[in-house]
């Protein structure tokens, strides 16, 4: 088929890439000239682990081109898909007017072409949006042309993976033709027998903002289950365990934290509470989830407050990760941003580092974190004449470091672990001081 996806962010371009391995051919399109060139160049603009390769096969195999003429785009496509930034507002509410600006220029070129075409909202959008793109499109043009709903559910770190192996396909339309034509797309990645699930547009859009709603849900849970652990002296991973092998319950999205960030969660639990308030229901527990999600940003700080009492100014604090997940370089709403704010504030010297999201993070950190912060080649040189360590990011090199050097590099060797990476016997037999979340103290 030929596919255009209208915007090369992080679903964009991964999806625009995907569909290219599989044989079609795509155009990804975007108003940044600059980045474009980067791209035609074969450079990717994100850290995603597996999408170099793909990337440079599609572009090798004459698949996947990028440029800055939508009509052009328009044109060569069958099938066009929205990928375009749906940030929230003050209130929560998703900002549709880059999707609304695009589905006008798109009436535009109907009107100029009139081609039949499906146009895809690929991006993460409010209940409804599709009967607003339609409307917009509708307006310029008597041209057939269906709109469809089709969330995506990729992981950073995971998404190539997500993408060609996908649990499920959701697609929403009430048209046989545009149906058709998306099973026909989407057919080569779920040979496997997973499902392509059709079903009305506004059920679709709700599907992408129920399932993160749950798992952020799940996830905060668990996150109070820990600091119930820390009052009643019980252990948060024994506790996972014993739930995590009900089946009804799982074992995904059980491990304590300083919560969850990202781009897809935090702005996506705000928006489905958004909707549910528009329409006269108080969505009573996202209420809690987004509260206590909040606090358990910065619950690493208050544990650094009762250990030190007031004497934590003028103290360097080592960070380990930024990123708000391991495999991306992505900060957005990251635990590191609020941790490193609220230190800053305090007169925390820091140092630190991440294998991939230094640059990403000096970009939207504060002046009360960047003014107090350094930043380090690897992890080790974090380590060296710190007065602690602070865990933020589970990065697999961060996993088995050598415990002796916390104890030979460190002033102390005090670790406050925001993602329990380490075994609590084997901590106090390194004599190292070790504050988790949800567990027991260790020399503490």
């Amino acid at each position: 088929m030929k596919i255009g996806v209208i915007g090369t962010g992080y679903v964009g371009l991964v999806s625009g890439t995907c569909f290219a391995d599989s044989g079609n051919d795509v155009i990804c399109v975007d108003i940044d000239e600059k980045k474009v060139e980067k791209m035609r160049n074969g450079e990717v603009p994100i850290y995603e682990p597996g999408l170099n390769r793909v990337f440079d096969r599609s572009i090798r195999e004459k698949r996947l081109s990028f440029t800055t003429d939508l009509e052009d785009t328009f044109q060569k496509s069958d099938i066009i898909f929205l990928c375009l930034p749906t940030p929230p507002g003050a209130d929560g509410q998703a900002d549709l007017s880059f999707v609304l600006n695009v589905a006008d220029q798109l009436g535009d070129l109907f009107n100029k072409y009139p081609d039949y075409k499906v146009v895809v909202n690929k991006s993460t959008v409010p209940v409804g949006t599709a009967d607003k793109v339609r409307e917009k499109i509708a307006a310029k043009t008597d041209t057939e042309f269906d709109v469809v709903s089709n969330p995506e559910f990729l992981r950073e770190g995971a998404a190539v993976e997500d993408f060609m192996y996908p649990e499920r396909v959701v697609v929403g339309t009430r048209s046989e033709k545009a149906a058709k034509m998306m099973k026909t797309l989407y057919e080569p990645f779920v040979r496997s027998g997973n499902p392509i699930i059709i079903m009305d547009e506004r059920s679709s859009e709700l599907t992408k903002y129920a399932a993160n709603a749950m798992l952020a849900t799940k996830i905060t849970f668990m996150n109070e289950i820990a600091n119930i652990c820390e009052r009643v002296g019980a252990n948060v991973d024994n506790v996972r365990r014993g739930i995590g092998t009900d089946s009804r319950i799982g074992k995904r999205f059980l491990f304590a934290g300083i919560g969850y960030g990202g781009s897809c969660f935090p702005k996506d639990v705000q928006a489905i509470h958004h909707t549910a308030g528009q329409h006269g229901y108080d969505f009573k527990i996202l209420d809690s989830v987004m509260k206590v999600n909040e606090s358990q940003k910065v619950s690493i700080v208050e544990k650094m407050k009762k250990h030190y009492g007031d004497s934590l100014k003028g103290k360097t604090v080592g960070v380990w990760g930024l990123s708000f997940k391991p495999e991306t370089d992505d900060i957005r709403e990251a635990p590191s941003l609020y941790i490193t704010d609220a230190l800053g504030k305090l007169g925390v010297k820091m140092k630190a580092y991440d294998p991939e999201a230094i640059e990403t993070f000096k970009e939207a950190a504060t002046e009360d974190a960047l003014n107090n912060i350094e930043f380090a080649s690897d992890r080790d040189a974090v380590l060296d004449g710190v007065d602690a360590l602070v865990i933020c990011t589970e990065w697999n090199e961060f996993r088995r470091p050598d415990l002796e050097n916390f104890t030979k590099l460190m002033k102390e060797p005090v670790l406050f672990d925001g993602r329990n990476l380490y075994d609590l016997e084997r901590a106090e037999e390194a004599g190292i001081t070790y504050i988790s979340v949800g567990r027991p103290s260790v020399n503490a």
